[in-house]
């Protein structure tokens, strides 16, 4: 497949069948690719497949380079209210991993005293996992690439060295992966260190991985749960050797929020931050490139794993869940690129999903949150949802005709602000660092309050890029709502609790 950039569109060739079209349609269809009908009889049998791509830090606007993708939300389900529990990478995982809000993983950072590796093992929530859970249930289950901030592969946790947590049948997961390249996976307790070669580019060998679980499940007989979170396009936003000179020219989006007017308004954090220099736009715009690069491997990733999943007559049958742990933004409110932060560009990422009954082409705007990925897909096992997991299945919102009742607001957290040296994700000069502050967000508006006391308010329906900070002009009966809602989240601790305060009951 070759792509190419003309008049600043992207132009996709295919040069080379590597996934059929009935591939594509097999998420809903009965086109199996080279099955037999014996392999798509069993396959109709047999509990769904679950094979979740997490990619690091991918916001909305990468998504038009990524044409699997894009085909996907013709084929399947694009949830277009999809929230993250906070928008940085290790207690966004945390709450995927578990189904729970922060405050209930303990994790809110991505090390420290309040995150990363350490306190999720510590906390013993390693054995409280989807994996963990469809294990149990007879699921093979695959974790392959990034697992979470602080975790080494040759570190001894435990007593054990090469650790691997409980839940997984297949453990191929890198520590710091971020460049692609020269690294080292610990491949199922052997640490294998990986180098420069063009073939060791790891979003690459995690597709090459990937497809060779596919197959082992298939031979056994028995259906799988495969995660594959790519390091890509996290910072250095590393492309495959094959995409280094794609959309030349290529620049960031101009939004009305790009190198904002007006910040008066905002929080203190962020109030007095100078307009973008013109080195500063030139990087932005370099950076964006780069990831736009970089998401072409990783779609060619999916790419290959449809065709291996068509290959072994499971692609009808097998739920693809396209995500990412974090938004992203790049100049938008004069912000270098970074994340942590509770605007739309940050908190609000991809999710779409194809599968048995999927309906094909279909946006749901209902509020949806990365809490209700553990619910899903522990009842797509067949498995039941302990009543300490905060999120909801998000099943009823696959079927055709979805529930009339949904929440009402979703909860984002964060602790900050972000000072610790060795984090990957501490914000760099101008790139935005918060302080501590709890938000909600609901279908029309987003509401901040911050531990120094300021809050922030926009009304998305009048002000979609967060434009005008309105909180100083909201009722008292208007604050006191938010407030409220905000509290009873905050302090939830129980799929039902958690639902009662996301619906305003």
């Amino acid at each position: 497949m070759a792509r190419r950039m003309r008049n600043g569109l992207l132009v996709v060739v295919l040069v080379g069948a590597v996934v059929s079209a009935a591939a594509f349609a097999g998420a809903g269809a009965n086109a199996q690719g080279t099955s037999s009908a014996a392999s798509t009889s069993s396959a109709a049998s047999s509990r769904p497949n679950i094979l979740f791509l997490l990619t690091d830090d991918l916001a909305w606007n990468l998504v038009k380079y990524m044409p699997h993708v894009q085909q996907m939300r013709r084929q399947g389900v694009t949830f277009g209210r999809y929230f993250v529990t906070d928008s940085l990478c290790c207690p966004s995982r945390s709450s995927i991993f578990t189904g729970r809000f922060p405050h209930d993983t303990g994790v809110f950072t991505n090390g420290g005293a309040d995150g990363g590796f350490n306190v999720f093992h510590s906390r013993g929530e390693e054995a409280s996992t989807f994996a963990a859970r469809l294990q149990s249930g007879g699921y093979l289950t695959g974790m392959m690439g990034k697992y979470l901030n602080g975790y080494r592969p040759a570190a001894k946790v435990d007593g054990k060295a090469a650790y691997i947590p409980p839940g997984w049948d297949e453990w191929d997961v890198a520590g710091n992966g971020y460049p692609e390249f020269n690294y080292t996976l610990n491949e199922n307790g052997t640490l294998v260190r990986y180098r420069n070669a063009p073939s060791d580019y790891l979003t690459d060998v995690l597709a090459t991985k990937g497809a060779a679980f596919v197959d082992r499940a298939a031979a056994q007989h028995k259906p799988f749960l495969l995660e594959i979170a790519t390091f890509a396009p996290h910072g250095p936003y590393t492309p495959a050797p094959r995409h280094a000179n794609d959309f030349p020219g290529l620049t960031a989006p101009r939004s009305p929020a790009f190198d904002e007017a007006d910040l008066s308004d905002k929080p203190p954090w962020l109030a007095n931050h100078p307009v973008l220099t013109p080195a500063q736009i030139s990087n932005i715009d370099t950076s964006f490139r780069k990831r736009a690069q970089a998401v072409e491997a990783v779609d060619d990733l999916l790419a290959k794993l449809q065709s291996e999943l068509a290959r072994n007559g499971q692609l009808a049958n097998t739920y693809i869940v396209f995500s990412s742990d974090n938004g992203y933004h790049m100049g938008d409110h004069r912000l270098t690129p970074g994340k942590q932060t509770a605007f739309e560009t940050d908190i609000r990422v991809p999710l779409i999903v194809t599968g048995p009954k999927v309906p094909h082409g279909v946006t749901r705007n209902q509020l949806t949150s990365n809490i209700d990925l553990y619910s899903t897909f522990v009842r797509i096992g067949k498995k039941s949802v302990p009543p300490s997991v905060d999120g909801r299945s998000l099943i009823p919102l696959l079927a055709k005709k979805p529930p009339k009742v949904w929440r009402n607001a979703v909860l984002v957290e964060h602790h900050g602000p972000n000072t610790n040296p060795s984090d990957p994700d501490r914000p760099a000069a101008g790139s935005g660092n918060p302080v501590t502050y709890e938000a909600i967000r609901t279908p029309t508006s987003t509401y901040v309050e911050y531990v120094t006391g300021d809050h922030e308010y926009y009304d998305l329906a009048k002000d979609p890029y967060e434009l005008a900070n309105r909180a100083s002009t909201l009722s008292t009966a208007q604050q006191q709502r938010l407030h409220s809602t905000l509290a009873a989240l905050q302090s939830c601790h129980s799929g039902a609790s958690c639902w009662k305060a996301a619906r305003g009951k």
